[in-house]
C-alpha cells in the first residue's frame, strides 16, 4: 500500500537557490538535448518551408499546454492544492487532483476533436495544395492531441512541485525531445525526398512522447499517495471552483497571450517561408540558460510562496521575492550578453554544419534573432520570479491586466515591424518587441507587488541591478574583442575551420566570464556570495 502523501514543509528563502539549482540541473538535460534535437533538425532540413510548417502547426498544442497546463491550471492548482494538503490532508487532496484531471481529459478531448475536423476542412475546402499554409494541416492534425497528454503531464507535475519533488518534473520534458530525435535518426533518412512525409514521422514521435512524458511521472505521485483515478463529480464543489475562479482570469490572459503567439508565428510565416524555423533555432538556443535559471526558480517559487501565502508570512514572502529578483539577475546577466555579442560564433557552432541543409544565410538569418532574443533573458528571469507570488496571493486580476496591456502592446509592435523593418530583419522585429515589452511588465509587476506587500525594496535590488549592469558591460567589451583576437591567434595554429571557433568561443567565454565575476565582486560582494555560497551547499558565513 502507498505512503500516504505528507505535507512538506515550505523552502526557507536560503534554501531556494539550492532547489532552483536541482531543477536547473534537470531542465539542464532537457534543454540540451533540445539543442540537439534542432541541430539534427538544422543540418537534415535547414529553414526550409517543411521546417517552419512544422514549428506553426507544434505552436497550437504548446498554446494549450501553456494555457490550461504550465500556465493557468498550473498556477491557479498549486496553491489551491498546497493548501488543502496542509489544511485538509491527503485524502480530500486526492479527490482534487482527480476531479481536475476529470475535467481536463473531458474538456481537451472535446477540443482536440473539433480542432482535427476544423483542420480536416480547411485542408478540403480553403487552402489550394501549393500554399505555404497547406502543408500545416496534416501535421496540426496529427499532434493535436497531445495538448491532452502535456496538459496532463503538468497536472501530474503540479501535483509532485507542491509536495516539493521538484527533480522528477524537472527531467520529464526530456523525454519529448529524446523522442523526436530517435525519430529524425531512425525514420527520417530513407525519405528524405520527401520533407512532408519526414516531418508526419516526426509528428507521431510528439505523441509518443506524449505519453512517456504522464507515464513517467505516475510512479513517484503513487508512491507519495496519490491515487491514479479521474472523477467527473464537478457540481458543488468548493476546491474545484476555487480553482477554476483562479484559473479564470489567468486563462484569460495567457488565452491572448498565447494566441498572440500563435499569430506571431503567423506574422513570421507570412514574412518569409524561413522566418519559423530561424526563429525557433534561435529560441531553443536563448530558452537553454531561461530554463536553467528563469523556469527552475518559477518551479521552486510557486509552492514556496504558496505556502509562506497560506501562512500569511508576507515579510518572509517579501524576502524570498527580494532574494530571488537578485539572485536570477546576477545568473542571468552573463548568459544574455554573451548569447548577444557572440550570437554569430555560437550559432555557427551549433547549426551550420558541413554537407547540411543550414546554409550561411540561414546562420545570419538565425544570429539577427537570437542577438534580438538574448537580452530579453534578464526580463523574462524576472517575470519567472514576480508572478508565481501573486498567484500564491490569490491575486491573478494583477498578471492579467499587467499581460493585457502588454498583449496588445506587443502586437501593434509586431505588425509595425513585419510591414516597415526590411526583408531579413521583419522576424527580429517580432522579438524585439517581446523584449521590449516583457521589460515594461516586469517593472509593472515588481511596482505593483511594493504596493501589496512592500517589495521589492528598491534599496535592496537597485544597486544590485547598478553592478551587475557594469559588469555586463565590461563582459561585452571583453566578450567582442576576446574572440576577434582568438579567432586570429587560432588561425594560425590551424586551419580546420570548426577547431578554429570552437577554441575561440571557449576562450573568449572564459575570459568574458572572469571579467564579469571580477566587476561583480567588486560592486555585489554580498550578492555574489550569497550565490556561490548556495550553490555550493555551503552556509553563509557571519
Amino acid at each position: 500500500m502507498s505512503e500516504p502523501a505528507t505535507t512538506a514543509p515550505a523552502a526557507r528563502p536560503a534554501r531556494i537557490l539550492r532547489s532552483a539549482a536541482v531543477v536547473g540541473a534537470m531542465t539542464a538535460v532537457s534543454r540540451v538535448a533540445g539543442v540537439v534535437r534542432e541541430q539534427l533538425m538544422a543540418y537534415a532540413f535547414g529553414t526550409s518551408l517543411a521546417k517552419s510548417a512544422f514549428n506553426v502547426a507544434f505552436q497550437l498544442p504548446n498554446l494549450f499546454r501553456r494555457l490550461f497546463g504550465e500556465g493557468a491550471l498550473a498556477s491557479a492548482f498549486v496553491p489551491v492544492y498546497t493548501d488543502v494538503l496542509e489544511k485538509e490532508g491527503p485524502e480530500e487532496a486526492n479527490r482534487l487532483f482527480a476531479r481536475v484531471a476529470g475535467l481536463l481529459v473531458a474538456v481537451l478531448s472535446i477540443i482536440s476533436a473539433i480542432g482535427i475536423l476544423i483542420a480536416l476542412a480547411l485542408q478540403h475546402w480553403w487552402f489550394t495544395p501549393d500554399s505555404r499554409w497547406a502543408m500545416i494541416l496534416p501535421l496540426l492534425r496529427i499532434m493535436l492531441p497531445y495538448a491532452l497528454l502535456i496538459c496532463l503531464a503538468a497536472l501530474v507535475m503540479g501535483a509532485l512541485n507542491a509536495m516539493h519533488d521538484f527533480a522528477t518534473s524537472a527531467l520529464t520534458p526530456v523525454f519529448l525531445n529524446l523522442v523526436m530525435i530517435i525519430a529524425i535518426i531512425d525514420f527520417c533518412p530513407p525519405c528524405m525526398s520527401d520533407p512532408l512525409r519526414c516531418f508526419k514521422m516526426i509528428a507521431w514521435s510528439v505523441l509518443v512522447a506524449g505519453v512517456v512524458q504522464v507515464a513517467v511521472q505516475l510512479p513517484p505521485l503513487v508512491k507519495r499517495g496519490v491515487s491514479l483515478r479521474l472523477l467527473f463529480d464537478w457540481r458543488n464543489e468548493p476546491h474545484l471552483k476555487r480553482v477554476l475562479n483562479l484559473m479564470a482570469p489567468t486563462m484569460i490572459g495567457n488565452s491572448v497571450f498565447q494566441i498572440n503567439v500563435f499569430v506571431d508565428s503567423i506574422l513570421a510565416m507570412w514574412a518569409a517561408e524561413w522566418a519559423p524555423a530561424a526563429l525557433l533555432y534561435a529560441e531553443n538556443i536563448a530558452y537553454l540558460p531561461l530554463g536553467l535559471i528563469g523556469n527552475a526558480f518559477g518551479t521552486v517559487l510557486l509552492p514556496t510562496f504558496s505556502k509562506q501565502a497560506t501562512d500569511e508570512d508576507h515579510e518572509a514572502l517579501a524576502h524570498t521575492i527580494e532574494h530571488a529578483l537578485c539572485s536570477s539577475l546576477i545568473i542571468t546577466a552573463p548568459a544574455a550578453v554573451a548569447l548577444t555579442v557572440l550570437a554569430l560564433p555560437v550559432v555557427e557552432i551549433l547549426y551550420l554544419w558541413p554537407g547540411g541543409k543550414f546554409m550561411e544565410q540561414d546562420a545570419i538569418w538565425t544570429m539577427r534573432a537570437l542577438a534580438g532574443l538574448a537580452p530579453g533573458l534578464i526580463f523574462f528571469s524576472m517575470q519567472k520570479v514576480l508572478t508565481p507570488a501573486f498567484y500564491a496571493l490569490k491575486d491573478a486580476r494583477t498578471p492579467l491586466r499587467v499581460g493585457l496591456w502588454g498583449v496588445g502592446m506587443n502586437f501593434t509592435l509586431n505588425v509595425i515591424f513585419v510591414l516597415t523593418w526590411p526583408q531579413g530583419w521583419k522576424h527580429v522585429g517580432l522579438v524585439v518587441s517581446t523584449v521590449l515589452v516583457s521589460a515594461i511588465n516586469s517593472v509593472s509587476l515588481a511596482l505593483a507587488m511594493r504596493q501589496r506587500i512592500g517589495s521589492p525594496r528598491w534599496s535592496a535590488v537597485v544597486p544590485t541591478l547598478i553592478g551587475v549592469t557594469l559588469a555586463m558591460v565590461g563582459m561585452g567589451l571583453a566578450a567582442w574583442i576576446g574572440h576577434n583576437g582568438f579567432v586570429a591567434i587560432f588561425h594560425r595554429l590551424t586551419h580546420i575551420e570548426k577547431i578554429v571557433q570552437l577554441a575561440a568561443l571557449t576562450a573568449a567565454g572564459i575570459l568574458s566570464s572572469a571579467v564579469y565575476l571580477l566587476i561583480v565582486r567588486l560592486l555585489c560582494r554580498n550578492e555574489l556570495h550569497d550565490v556561490l555560497s548556495q550553490l555550493l551547499r555551503r552556509r553563509k558565513k557571519a
